[in-house]
């Protein structure tokens, strides 16, 4: 009986080991990549002359790439973890809305445009996080995949915009509009991820 008790005790430590291992994988590691580099891109673009303009701006690009990298070595892999589905949907806040806020506080970017993104953001997680509790999946949209690229895009023109490019480039007027048609994405999106948790809270009955 004691050898058998301690084989499976080997065996409980030996699966929770298992899982932090899992834990510790490349996917992990690029989401974890891309909330380091959030503050390196702050201090960049903190003080924006168009050099650090720049090194803010290619940092941002190569956080936003991680996005794209993380994801699909997860799933080519299978190494698809509950932390990564944590991290990964933080990590793409924060890097949006460290750049959106700093765009607003140099006047690149509307205020009520950055308040209406970050509102999408907060609803859409207090919305996931209650369907998880509740048992429900909420499927990522594909709108919301195209409103993030539109948004890292338009941020990037945003921050390029004082003197970089030529003078006939009007950077900020293109960004501008990508930020709007983001804008416009991420409510569409949004209100489908508020349509499909009613529907699906209205077929289980919570």
């Amino acid at each position: 009986m004691r050898v058998s008790g301690a084989f499976k005790q080997a065996e409980s430590i030996a699966a929770q080991c298992e899982v932090r291992e899992t834990n510790v994988n490349l996917p992990n590691l690029l989401t974890l990549t891309r909330i380091l580099l959030i503050p390196v891109f702050v201090v960049l673009f903190s003080s924006p002359t168009p050099s650090r303009s720049l090194a803010a701006a290619v940092v941002f690009v190569v956080a936003a790439m991680t996005d794209l990298l993380d994801g699909y070595v997860a799933r080519r892999r299978s190494q698809v973890t509950k932390l990564g589905k944590l991290l990964d949907p933080i990590a793409d806040k924060l890097l949006v809305l460290s750049g959106l806020i700093l765009l607003v506080q140099f006047q690149r970017v509307a205020a009520l445009v950055a308040i209406l993104i970050i509102a999408r953001e907060v609803a859409v997680t207090g919305v996931r996080a209650i369907a998880a509790s509740e048992g429900i999946v909420l499927e990522a949209e594909t709108i919301g995949k195209y409103k993030m690229v539109a948004q890292v895009i338009a941020i990037v023109l945003l921050i390029l915009e004082d003197g970089i490019a030529p003078a006939f480039w009007n950077l900020h007027a293109v960004g501008t509009v990508l930020l709007y048609a983001a804008l416009a994405l991420a409510l569409v999106s949004g209100g489908r991820y508020l349509l499909n948790f009613w529907r699906q809270v209205a077929i289980k009955g919570v």
